[in-house]
């Protein structure tokens, strides 16, 4: 450390230099990172959906229709001209209308009206698109200067490309709305107009670096993109608050400005450190979900914590030393209030809130575990064109949600009689196969070949269902299952099936799972940080219980209103309000542990609530400021709901850290005194004279 600091201090220009160059190198950089919006992509690689869209990408051109287009007041001859451009849009790899299902040359009047109306409806024509991962851009726009703005457009691609134009805009819109309200924030709590500026430059430089030096995983998915700079950004500016606040503790002791960084550095290293690695193990937790979001996640946010971490302890010690001066000629009078009377005040709230909380703790364990769930992308953006344009084709149309059945090639006629089948499925709304739309009557080699490759490839059939449901809920897995249940009639475990349902289902099944492992490893993680910073049984237990506590409060609130929220939300939330919230039960228990050996321990709560507060709530306002821009300027409901869960579980942890915390640790004294080593608290009437303690009795009104 003693060299680690000489060098610092020797090299603090240069160092401040190949910080900063490094970081616009990153910021350079991170234009390169290709940002991921396929929420599929992240399936394990066992799951039945995955391994589906693997063959169907082996074994066919076409893919899943993704997209619709409504031409209003139009001819069948006209309609047809329309198909004919789509055909021609760079990134559309198939399209699919009502000559595709039926002889069009002959009157419409004469042929299944059903199945008609499936396409071409009062003068007005849907024709059905699959547009290619990472051409969905490119593609709509071009559909758009096709169809104009009098028809429509509207599906899961065209979601995707509205996602992706408003994605860097929404993240550089969360920022200009966070960091003023951060700056604002720290000019509060702080005694200079330059030291916000200190702490932003410091995590600035390290978020900078992180997202630079993502461009070796290749990519990175939206969630990771939209969140990861944000929640690095809240989560570790106490790192620098803590080293910052210690280095003018120092100054007003130690004349040698040199010096008194030193003793800073040494003193804020393991508050720092303890504090990061909390918050990492939280992170970290997240890389073992089998839904690999989890892991990009993780994997970006860990990287981003030890990135905050050396940037606070290498390059913000030069950077203040550099700008000493600077600080000094800057100062301001503290604008924060003193507030000697806070810890009285909520240490008398201890009991109705140890009641209160103790009463809701099992009806919100079991709410948060029966939350509805929703496992994709969920509603658009009102107002968008996207948006309106679903609705005005759903209006004339309905709902329209594909999905893919590939069987083994051969025997026509038991794909007539499955198709057959199929079809009479509730939902089911029309079936696109060789033997229902060409019969099973007419050798494939009479086919021309392009009609020949959209129904078959070397070894499989292709059926293609068009169906009613949304694309998650209970009755669209419960018409997944009935389908591949059908389909399993006739062809066993050789039927491969795909589309946003089947993805959906699969994802809700890999989740399940990855709930319950992922809140334990965190938990446990957690735990034992916890067990090896106090020395103690029962103060990782109480700290625990608080956080989780206020999680569960959190994750309950959607099952009571009656509202759902995305998978990823939940599991994320679980994960990042435990690591990033333990750290104010962590500095509270800290302090009060050592007060709590000098005085009795209502005096200890008391004067800890009071030391801590400004620290507690400066850290909670930011995390709780980050979820509150992220839900307000995101378009995508995921980051949006992400935000709101975060903005919440900040203030939760909050209050009850203040008020909980300390009616727990008071009410089980002497029982964290015996299950903590070496600590001995003071009891009244006790002369305190050991080698160990050398502390004197505690007298009233010291």
């Amino acid at each position: 450390m003693n060299h680690l600091l000489n060098a610092m201090i020797r090299f603090k220009k240069q160092i401040v230099v190949c910080f900063l160059v490094a970081a616009a190198i990153c910021a350079f950089l991170s234009s390169g990172v290709k940002v991921n919006y396929n929420m599929v992509d992240y399936l394990p690689d066992s799951a039945p959906s995955t391994k589906a869209l693997d063959l169907m990408d082996d074994e066919f051109d076409e893919s899943v229709p993704n997209a619709r287009v409504m031409i209003k007041d139009t001819s069948v001859a006209q309609a047809m001209e329309y198909k004919e451009k789509l055909e021609n849009v760079k990134g559309v790899s198939d399209v699919t209308w009502l000559d595709d299902v039926i002889d069009i040359k002959k009157p419409l009047e004469t042929q299944d009206q059903d199945t008609v109306d499936d396409y071409y409806k009062d003068r007005n024509a849907v024709i059905s698109l699959s547009i290619e991962d990472g051409k969905e851009v490119e593609a709509t726009d071009a559909i758009y200067k096709i169809i104009g703005k009098s028809n429509a457009l509207a599906g899961e691609a065209v979601d995707t490309a509205a996602s992706i134009k408003g994605s860097s805009s929404e993240i550089t819109g969360a920022l200009g709305i966070l960091l003023p309200i951060i700056v604002i924030l720290l000019l509060i709590t702080t005694t200079s107009y330059v030291e916000p500026f200190l702490f932003l430059a410091a995590i600035g430089v390290s978020v900078l670096l992180n997202m630079g030096t993502n461009l070796i995983f290749g990519e990175v998915s939206f969630v990771t993109n939209a969140v990861g700079p944000i929640l690095q950004l809240a989560v570790s500016l106490d790192y620098a608050i803590f080293l910052l606040n210690s280095f003018k503790k120092y100054r007003e002791e130690l004349p040698d400005i040199d010096q008194a960084m030193k003793m800073a550095v040494r003193r804020s290293f393991s508050s720092i450190m303890a504090s990061a690695t909390t918050t990492l193990f939280g992170f970290m937790a997240l890389m073992f979900m089998k839904f690999k979001i989890g892991a990009d996640l993780g994997t970006i946010l860990v990287k981003g914590i030890f990135l905050s971490f050396i940037s606070v302890i290498v390059f913000l010690p030069c950077l203040t030393l550099c700008c000493y001066k600077l600080l000094d000629k800057t100062k301001h009078k503290e604008i924060f209030p003193k507030l000697p009377w806070i810890g009285n005040k909520l240490l008398k709230l201890r009991i109705p809130v140890f009641l209160l909380v103790m009463t809701l703790l099992v009806p919100c364990y079991l709410g948060q575990g029966k939350t509805d769930f929703k496992y994709g992308t969920g509603e658009m953006a009102a107002g968008g064109r996207n948006d309106k344009d679903a609705k005005e084709i759903e209006k004339i149309f309905g709902k329209s949600n594909a999905m893919v059945i590939m069987v083994p090639k051969g025997d026509v006629g038991k794909e007539a009689m499955l198709s057959r089948e199929l079809g009479e499925i509730d939902h089911v709304t029309s079936v696109l196969s060789y033997a229902k739309t060409v019969g099973s009557e007419l050798p494939v080699k009479f086919l021309d070949q392009e009609l020949q490759d959209k129904f078959y490839s070397e070894h499989y059939a292709r059926i293609v269902l068009d169906t009613d449901t949304e694309q998650e809920g209970e009755e669209a897995f419960a018409l997944v299952e009935k389908v591949q249940n059908k389909a399993e009639e006739y062809y066993g475990d050789q039927v491969h099936s795909c589309g946003s349902s089947i993805n959906l289902y699969d994802m809700k099944h890999v989740i399940d799972k990855d709930n319950k492992n992922v809140n334990m490893l965190s938990i446990l993680a957690i735990a034992a940080v916890l067990l090896l910073t106090f020395k103690s049984l029962s103060f990782p237990l109480i700290l625990l219980l608080t956080i989780e506590a206020a999680i569960w409060i959190n994750l309950s609130v959607p099952y009571f209103t009656g509202d759902s929220i995305n998978f990823l939300g939940y599991l994320v939330i679980n994960t990042v309000q435990l690591g990033a919230t333990v750290d104010y039960a962590i500095l509270f228990s800290d302090h009060y542990r050592e007060k709590r050996v000098l005085m009795p321990k209502k005096k200890a709560a008391e004067q800890t609530l009071t030391e801590n507060f400004e620290s507690i709530f400066t850290s909670a306002s930011i995390l709780t400021s980050a979820g509150l821009c992220l839900n307000v300027t995101s378009s995508n409901p995921i980051i949006g709901q992400l935000g709101m869960l975060l903005a919440r579980g900040t203030f939760l942890s909050f209050l009850l850290v203040l008020v909980f915390l300390p009616g727990i640790l008071i009410g089980l004294d002497s029982i964290v005194e015996k299950t903590t080593l070496g600590t001995r608290f003071y009891h009244k009437n006790e002369e305190r004279k050991s080698k160990k303690y050398k502390l004197e009795p505690y007298k009233e009104g010291i």
